[in-house]
């Protein structure tokens, strides 16, 4: 799911241990800087946080916008998949 505000928004999904999420800061309406992933507790090493980046990517290309890949997780998937390059404002 996404949160979405003028200047900043996330990526989340809820467990009943608590949340996951994917948080951005929007520069133009063409480019978003994914800021930070953080996946609950509990829940780590379940592609929870591939779950959250694929669906920012699926945005940006249907959107218009491009990532920058500030987040360490974020940018370390990009290196691991180049078939994502054209999302992506390095």
């Amino acid at each position: 799911m996404r949160e979405k505000g003028d200047k900043k928004g996330r990526y989340y999904i809820v467990h009943a241990s608590g949340q996951s999420e994917l948080t951005f800061s929007i520069m133009s309406a063409k480019l978003v800087i994914a800021d930070h992933t953080q996946v609950a507790p509990g829940h780590e090493g379940e592609g929870i946080g591939l779950i959250m980046l694929r669906e920012m990517i699926a945005d940006a290309r249907s959107e218009g916008f491009q990532i920058v890949p500030l987040c360490p997780f974020v940018n370390a998937q990009r290196r691991k998949h180049p078939e994502w390059a054209d999302a992506f404002s390095v």
